[in-house]
């Protein structure tokens, strides 16, 4: 590990996370679904661009560090998933946490599958 490594996903994380933060209050100012949706959007967009970072064939050093580690480790969320989830639980709302759960997995996998997809076989 350098400093240059830290200081990329530093850098990565700087971007990442005030991006979670606009993507989570519009949600919640815009939609019936809120913060919910918000959580959603940022995982399945992370897992995206994850995907696309870890299908380049011959990546420069930076680019993990900064994208992968950094920005996408900063713009999602699993953490929030999770407090959502037992909250759903502990108010017994069994279709909202099941769907929140399904709906991450359902879009986050195949994000990342589509991703990986168009740089590996670019």
């Amino acid at each position: 590990m350098s400093v240059s490594s830290v200081l990329l996903v530093a850098v990565g994380a700087a971007l990442g996370a005030p991006l979670r933060f606009v993507i989570d209050r519009w949600a919640r100012e815009h939609t019936r679904a809120g913060t919910i949706l918000g959580t959603l959007v940022v995982n399945v967009v992370g897992s995206f661009v994850l995907g696309l970072v870890a299908g380049v064939p011959h990546p420069a050093s930076w680019l993990m560090p900064l994208v992968g580690i950094g920005f996408c480790g900063a713009l999602t969320t699993f953490s929030t998933l999770a407090f959502e989830a037992w909250v759903f639980l502990e108010e017994r709302a069994w279709k909202p946490f099941a769907a929140n759960l399904i709906l991450t997995l359902g879009l986050g996998l195949p994000a990342v599958w589509l991703g990986y997809l168009l740089t590996a076989h670019a």
